[in-house]
């Protein structure tokens, strides 16, 4: 839940939307993309589409033992929450 907020806070800190982003669901997503005028193809559209399925599975995950792979995913979701940054300015 900490990284959603925290993907979500990335994204709203920019005053150029229409409208915020509010969830990380592929409806939201998808939503947030064509009221904002951003094409499907974009590297935020990507970006944001790659940290929800890695949100997804790790929600899945949590209630079990931290296994290597849900490491290796949390620090994967880290970096494409920099990345996300990166793009976003």
């Amino acid at each position: 839940m900490d990284s959603q907020r925290e993907v979500l806070g990335i994204v709203n800190r920019s005053s150029d939307w229409s409208e915020e982003l509010c969830g990380l669901s592929e409806s939201s997503i998808s939503r947030w993309l064509q009221v904002n005028s951003l094409p499907n193809s974009s590297r935020v559209a990507v970006l944001l589409r790659q940290i929800s399925e890695k949100l997804f599975f790790l929600a899945t995950k949590s209630q079990e033992q931290v296994t290597e792979e849900y490491k290796a995913l949390s620090k994967d979701l880290q970096l494409l929450a920099n990345d996300l940054q990166t793009e976003l300015g």
